[in-house]
């Protein structure tokens, strides 16, 4: 095995060091570099063909992330007990890494690249995409293929205090108002150009907004853009390093020999220049997208016939042309911005398109929803509030474990008027879906204060550039809707960027065409006050300081546009969810009262919820519990919530009073009887039956029978000694257990509360809470006297209870005629027997 070559570096400002090592895994790959943070490594590779991909009018870089759970001791989650496809956080670091590199390479070189980034260990401190960043970069400048420089990614976190923190653990961006990742290279004049840059709120940002720090505004991003280029220049030198080494240890690095391939040659671009100037200069100016498309697409098809015998014995010749023809439509774009100031579509450079919000677009249907548009780029946005068992379980190598707070982004083809198919997110829209979820989640309200889970859906209906800022623009609406108190409204805005003959002119809320024109992606989003997310991407080797503060000026002032029309459709959050919205109230209970209120086996918790019809949630973080009760109806819950506090703070039962109990289990001696919540009695088996000695409890009670007892005792250790006050209802009837109907089903079918039974029970709902005083008496009466209330001791509600005798055998044997016809001789029974030949039948 080969010798490591190692660099090692300290982190300015920090106690950390980053590691680069090479030459000993993965020595056949054209690069590959162990980098290192702490106990966080990544390996990554970097290779690439012998050959350039035929047709290709792009440049095919793949980048890969393979998270491996034994990166953190752990075994897949999964059926299958490994690895399955990526996950979110492995698709938005293979973005993050693939948008800084790409501009990296020759413009001519099309070689298919592979880069691959193998998690080796995660420690839950560092978070491991920088450091996949960053040796990514470290791999390329060692394989030999065609990347002209390295460059360098740090992690810069806002403080309280107002300092950024460079390479910010988990711990210290979850206490911070802000976080930003900034890539960028070095210039020939030794200044840092900036490549990259991912930013956004954290989750608490607003609520350490409230407590006095500082705000992230368009000038602090600046200062941190600034400060980051320290970090950045040091971590490059450090690559350069490592090259030095490997190349004292082994001899020069052999460049890679490529194929170099152009979409068209300077011959034809010349040509299809004199040929289709003027038309595609008209045909540029054209506002609306479709029409201006349509006509692009009639001009090419001519200028190809045209132009096309003329290199009949040119290969790929329509090609060409054809590339030659987007060539020159991307000059008179650009030419257009930098010498007339004016847009496609005519707009000034800082001009915003026509705006419109919509809340409630869905009505009573949703939860929530909003829809938004701007010029051709229209969202809608659904909300949708579920209890906390809904929130997302994350099975990745970062430590969060749970998501509460979820945004998907969808982009179909026909929102682009294209035909396609649909086989469920690409790694586009989960990085907007991210982008947009990272601006709106400062201002979602904490489970404390808000105790739901929340899914944003965003349907891009129709799109000219910009929709994920569309997206958030869309949510802010549908949040408001759905009565989710955010602190305020988001709004975002894409920028773009033009830079010919020396010259930077900002674009403000720039088209699809726009987009692909320029030099930069500039999306930006926040509150009237505060940015919650950021977002920048560069196609040239970087942009000055300037010119972006003034992007960001620029930008302030589009967004502050867009959120008054927002506020015009919707100004506060609704005061309350919606009427088809779970209600939902959650609070604490000790942490040692979970398993009374669960129940053993769940029986507790499951009774209260049949009973009520509300979704009830029991959790805990090791030291306190936490009770979510959820329901459409506010009164089911309000019940489901006074019986589980009854539960915890459980009233005393008075001696002598009488309760209506739920019978909860039965054992050979005796019947265990509800009477309070979390409050059990004993019924035992020689205070029933009255004059036969019953063989069973069951002989006259079944689990869940409603029953009247009297508390005759309370012991010292607070067991309770029930009889029954009722004796008629657990077969004391002097009969001695004989069943009058000839049948040889136990007594206990007479008292029974079902449609079968002899008897029915109605009782009447306490108008308060027995906690007030200790607890509630019954009277019980026969269904041809009043029901008398009898009050009970301790100042408790009372209830009355009537009971009416009721005979359903005529019903049974008519219903059983139509069914079957002539019953023969057994249907001169009544009741059971019918119900027993039914069966037979």
């Amino acid at each position: 095995m080969a010798e490591a070559i190692t660099v090692t570096g300290p982190i300015a400002g920090t106690d950390k060091t980053i590691t680069f090592e090479t030459g000993v895994l993965a020595g056949l790959a054209n690069g590959a570099v162990t980098s290192r943070i702490g106990d966080t490594q990544v390996l990554v590779t970097a290779t690439a063909s012998s050959r350039p991909r035929e047709f290709a009018s792009f440049f095919p870089l793949t980048v890969d992330i393979e998270e491996r759970m034994y990166a953190v001791g752990r075994i897949p989650g999964s059926f299958f007990r490994r690895e399955g496809r990526a996950s979110d956080d492995a698709i938005l670091t293979c973005r993050l890494i693939d948008r800084p590199l790409r501009p990296n390479f020759p413009s001519d070189y099309r070689h298919d690249t592979h880069v691959v980034g193998t998690i080796l260990g995660a420690d839950h401190v560092n978070p491991y995409d920088l450091v996949a960043l960053n040796g990514a970069s470290a791999a390329l400048w060692l394989s030999g293929i065609p990347f002209e420089c390295p460059l360098a990614g740090v992690r810069i976190a806002y403080s309280t205090d107002g300092e950024w923190i460079p390479f910010a653990t988990h711990e210290e961006s979850e206490a911070a108002t802000f976080e930003m990742i900034v890539a960028g290279r070095q210039l020939s004049n030794g200044d840092i150009a900036v490549m990259m840059v991912e930013a956004g709120g954290t989750e608490k940002s607003f609520s350490y907004y409230a407590e006095g720090a500082p705000k992230v505004t368009e000038e602090v991003l600046a200062s941190g853009l600034e400060a980051s280029k320290q970090w950045i220049d040091d971590i490059i030198e450090m690559q350069k390093s490592l090259r030095r080494l490997v190349e004292e240890a082994s001899g020069p690095i052999q460049p890679m020999e490529y194929t170099s391939t152009k979409d068209c040659s300077d011959e034809v671009l010349d040509r299809v220049r004199e040929a289709a100037g003027d038309r595609m200069r008209e045909v540029m100016a054209i506002a609306d997208k479709a029409e201006r498309e349509a006509a692009q697409s009639m001009t090419s098809k001519a200028v190809i016939a045209e132009v096309a015998e003329e290199f009949a014995d040119l290969d790929s010749a329509k090609d060409q042309i054809s590339s030659a023809v987007r060539s020159l439509s991307k000059e008179i774009v650009r030419e257009r911005i930098v010498a007339d100031g004016f847009r496609i579509d005519g707009r000034a450079t800082d001009e915003v398109r026509p705006l419109s919000s919509i809340a409630g677009y869905l009505g009573r249907t949703a939860h929530g929803s909003g829809l938004f548009q701007r010029g051709e780029t229209q969202v809608l946005n659904v909300t949708t509030l579920a209890m906390s068992r809904m929130e997302q379980i994350v099975d990745t190598l970062n430590p969060q474990d749970r998501r509460r707070f979820m945004h998907h982004y969808n982009f179909p083809p026909y929102s682009t008027g294209e035909a396609g198919f649909m086989r469920g997110p690409k790694r586009r829209e989960i990085g907007h879906g991210a982008l947009a979820e990272r601006a709106i989640f400062p201002v979602v309200p904490s489970k404390v204060d808000f105790p739901y889970t929340i899914r944003l859906v965003s349907d891009v209906l129709s799109s000219n550039g910009s929709t994920s800022m569309g997206s958030v623009c869309a949510s802010s609406l549908s949040l408001m809707d759905a009565g989710v108190p955010i602190i305020d409204h988001v709004a975002g805005v894409a920028m773009g960027l033009v830079y010919a003959d020396g010259q930077y002119v900002t674009l403000t809320d720039i088209l699809g065409a726009e987009d692909a024109f320029g030099d930069m992606d500039f999306k930006i989003a926040g509150t009237q006050d505060a940015i919650t997310a950021l977002q920048l991407d560069t196609k040239i080797e970087g942009i000055p300081a300037e010119v972006l503060t003034q992007a960001l000026g620029q930008a302030r002032t589009a967004r502050l546009q867009i959120l008054e029309v927002m506020r015009a459709a919707i100004a506060a959050p609704r005061p309350d969810v919606g009427p088809t919205a779970p209600k939902i109230t959650s609070f604490e209970i000790p942490i040692d009262k979970i398993a009374e209120v669960i129940g053993p086996r769940g029986k507790v918790i499951n009774s209260i919820q049949e009973e009520t019809g509300a979704d009830i949630n029991v959790d805990d973080d090791g030291t306190v519990g936490t009770v979510s009760i959820g329901a459409t109806d506010r009164e089911v819950v309000a019940e489901a919530e006074r019986q589980i506090r009854l539960i915890v703070n459980p009233p005393t039962p008075d001696v002598g009073a009488t309760y209506e109990g739920r019978v909860v289990n039965i054992t050979k001696f005796g019947a265990f009887v509800n009477v309070l919540p979390g409050t059990d009695g004993l019924l035992h088996i020689s205070k029933l039956g009255g004059k036969r000695r019953l063989s069973s409890v069951e002989e006259v009670l079944e689990l869940g029978q409603v029953v009247s007892v009297i508390v005759e005792e309370i012991d010292p250790n607070g067991k309770i000694s029930l009889s029954p006050a009722d004796p008629t209802q657990v077969g004391d009837d002097g009969s001695g257990g004989d069943d009058s109907s000839g049948s040889d089903a136990p007594r206990r079918e007479r008292g029974r509360s079902s449609d079968n039974g002899a008897r029915r029970t109605r009782t009447a709902r306490p108008a308060a809470e027995a906690a007030a005083g200790g607890g509630t008496a019954t009277a019980v009466s026969d269904s041809t006297a009043e029901a008398q209330p009898a009050e009970a001791s301790g100042g408790g509600v009372s209830t009355a209870t009537v009971r009416e005798d009721v005979s359903f055998g005529e019903h049974f044997e008519q219903v059983a005629r139509d069914v079957y016809g002539d019953l023969g001789p057994e249907a001169e029974q009544t009741g059971r027997g019918s119900g027993r030949r039914r069966g037979r039948r």
